[in-house]
């Protein structure tokens, strides 16, 4: 319809020997993984790796120098993304911090905060999580409650955030509180905030998925102060500062590579001479991973040239997640191969692992609802 812009994008030759160099880290520090461990990817965390990592210079790669950045592209970043990625990397220590939080400080923190922050996080040493949903919120993020009220150079927050992945391991979250009331309009009076998830009465209790698997968190917040220079942006600014931070991450490669170990697994139990079905779905899933690519890589362009690409995010997010959820049930229908948990081949441990996760891929960064409302807004259709 014209309104999206999805140029076809070669990468730069300087991006493209970084590719080498990066396959080359993994091979000596990350080998021989399960791909069942790997199928964990940007889930996967390993504090040691993440510290290995920043020591590369590959966190916070298009930061400023003067905050510990290295000032590279864009589209140097996404070739190390890529690359971490597909390989399966436990990059989960440093992946909320440096790809959104960072940049939210970045553009709407202090000087103050940059200089407290930012080194740390490119060093792999700072470990962030996200406190926007809540109870009985759903996608309705405005509908938040819990309060942040002023007192004695600060504030002082009560109430409880949900679904906080990683809260238990993270040293720190950016949340949003609502610090007034306006009545009728509830996406005003929101505020983010840097909260040390170690403070006096915060309570982080697990909340244990159906696989077993505990990454999940409940926050609950009992009269904890948070200083006032802690506050990201202006008192009421938050819902601009939100949406943009959502904005962050939706259009990365991990928007379709989440299911890639099963892809892989796949090939390599076909093997160079795959019959006519299983050519065909290879074949498919192969054409719809690069599309996803080369869209996934204009938007890394745009955010390049300084363009604000939210609406082509958005449809990455979802086209991606409606692909990775796909390849589960393509590999089971496939292969008629049953799923498996903890036994079986490696193949069958992956598709079990995915089967059980990939529900919960279109609900993080946004629901399927969420993400086709503000397309149909771009397009002028709502």
């Amino acid at each position: 319809m014209g309104i999206f812009h999805f140029a076809v994008r070669d990468l730069p030759p300087e991006a493209e020997s970084l590719r080498d160099e990066v396959r080359a880290f993994l091979r000596e520090h990350f080998t021989g993984r399960a791909a069942v461990r790997r199928a964990r990817s940007w889930g996967g965390r390993d504090p040691e790796f993440s510290r290995k990592v920043g020591a590369r210079g590959w966190i916070g790669m298009t930061w400023p120098k003067r905050y510990g950045g290295h000032e590279r592209s864009f589209l140097e970043r996404y070739v190390v993304l890529e690359e971490m990625l597909a390989a399966g990397a436990p990059v989960g220590g440093h992946w909320v911090a440096d790809r959104q939080s960072g940049p939210l400080l970045l553009r709407f923190g202090t000087e103050a905060q940059r200089e407290r922050f930012l080194p740390s996080i490119t060093r792999g040493e700072l470990s962030f999580a996200i406190g926007m949903s809540e109870p009985d919120s759903g996608s309705d993020l405005a509908s938040i409650r819990t309060r942040a009220v002023r007192k004695d150079g600060g504030y002082v927050v009560n109430g409880t955030k949900v679904w906080t992945s990683n809260a238990h391991q993270s040293d720190y979250a950016i949340a949003l509180f609502r610090t007034a009331v306006v009545p009728d309009k509830k996406h005003e009076g929101l505020s983010q905030f840097l909260v040390d998830l170690h403070s006096p009465g915060i309570t982080i209790r697990p909340i244990v998925d159906l696989a077993g698997k505990h990454h999940f968190n409940e926050v609950v917040f009992q009269d904890v102060f948070v200083p006032e220079d802690n506050r990201v942006g202006g008192e009421g600014d938050g819902w601009k500062q939100v949406t943009t931070e959502l904005a962050f991450e939706r259009s990365g490669p991990e928007r379709y590579l989440s299911s890639f170990a099963l892809v892989v697994a796949l090939l390599q139990h076909v093997g160079p001479e795959p019959g006519p079905r299983e050519a065909e779905a290879i074949g498919r899933l192969v054409a719809h991973m690069a599309a996803l690519r080369q869209m996934s890589l204009s938007v890394a362009g745009m955010l390049q040239a300084g363009d604000n690409p939210n609406l082509e995010a958005a449809v990455v997010k979802d086209v991606g997640t409606t692909f990775e959820q796909s390849v589960p049930e393509i590999v089971h229908a496939l292969l008629d191969l049953e799923p498996t948990i903890d036994t079986g081949e490696d193949l069958q441990q992956t598709l079990g692992y995915l089967v059980q996760n990939a529900p919960s891929f279109s609900l993080r960064g946004g629901t399927r609802e969420v993400l086709r409302g503000i397309i149909a807004r771009g397009l002028g259709l709502r």
